[in-house]
């Protein structure tokens, strides 16, 4: 089944209690379609980049298997930059700068050869924007995940409240479930958001794991406990790409396929914070994505006599 991403392809700048880089590839998008080329061969992406933007990055996602047709490439502009230092604890973080550059205006065009796209991957960008995308496809796809942020909730409340009327599975964190409904309780928080237009909601929370919501059923997945954590930059993007390969590999978005989506998309989370950006997510096996699978199931599998 074909999948199509539309977000950001960016230059990330980060520094962690463990060590600081310079420039590296990063964005939601990039996260996104990297995690998701462990399951889906037809995996095209849409996003805007600057004619700074080194082609052996481009490189590295044709070696995934990524289609980058809809990678517009603007000559004479930079691409979008983002840097940010975290703090001790990891779960917070100052950014540092931000450039958006060609992502100020992003004009997503869609290729013919995405056209007709099995499932829509809506990655964190403007609602406005996300919106367009739908606007812009021939046909609705089987399914649509939308990514959005505290930011869009606060100044672009309007066009979001409206978006969520057009897709399928909203996915968000906790602060921002809250922020959204003003409910603290999230089981709470999510019914109000179904409410809103998406029949499934996606609520992360970080190392305490994610909360899936959905046909009146609510199933929790935990976050694997990792010895060393080093970047956690991206591993929202990387866990949703996980969530919507698997969905499109399988070809399956009932809310019992989309409890073990959840998971596969939590491992390969769970390996993007290994290393810095995504230089795991960059070299991962099968091998290995089946058996951090296998240790998810441990982690709460247990019997009743």
């Amino acid at each position: 089944m074909s999948l199509l991403t539309v977000g950001s392809v960016a230059f990330d700048a980060l520094e962690t209690p463990f060590g600081k880089t310079d420039k590296i590839i990063g964005g939601a998008a990039t996260y996104i379609t990297l995690s998701a080329s462990y399951f889906v061969n037809a995996n095209n992406l849409v996003a805007v980049v600057g004619d700074d933007f080194p082609q052996a990055m481009i490189d590295d996602l044709h070696q995934h298997g990524i289609n980058t047709e809809g990678l517009e490439i603007r000559k004479g502009e930079k691409t979008f930059f983002w840097s940010g230092k975290y703090h001790n604890d990891m779960n917070s973080r100052d950014t540092v700068e931000v450039q958006l550059n060609v992502m100020g205006d992003f004009n997503p065009i869609i290729p013919d050869s995405y056209q007709d796209c099995d499932y829509l991957m809506l990655g964190n960008t403007s609602p406005a924007v996300q919106g367009l995308v739908i606007d812009r496809l021939h046909n609705r796809p089987k399914l649509i995940v939308l990514d959005t942020m505290n930011l869009w909730i606060e100044i672009a409340n309007a066009d979001l409240l409206n978006l969520l009327k057009r897709v399928d599975v909203l996915v968000l964190n906790d602060e921002e479930a809250r922020m959204l409904t003003h409910e603290y309780s999230l089981v709470k928080a999510a019914a109000k958001i179904q409410r809103m237009g998406p029949k499934t909601v996606i609520i992360k929370k970080g190392e305490h794991g994610a909360l899936l919501f959905g046909e009146g059923k609510i199933f929790f997945a935990p976050a694997l406990p990792l010895e060393e954590v080093f970047d956690p930059t991206g591993a929202g993007d990387t866990f949703a790409g996980g969530f919507i390969g698997y969905i499109a590999k399988t070809d399956d978005a009932s809310f019992d396929n989309m409890k073990r989506a959840i998971i596969y998309g939590s491992a390969m989370a769970s390996f993007c914070v290994e290393k810095f950006g995504t230089e795991r997510v960059m070299n991962l096996t099968q091998e290995e994505i089946q058996a951090r699978v296998s240790q998810f199931v441990a982690l709460s599998a247990f019997g009743l006599e």
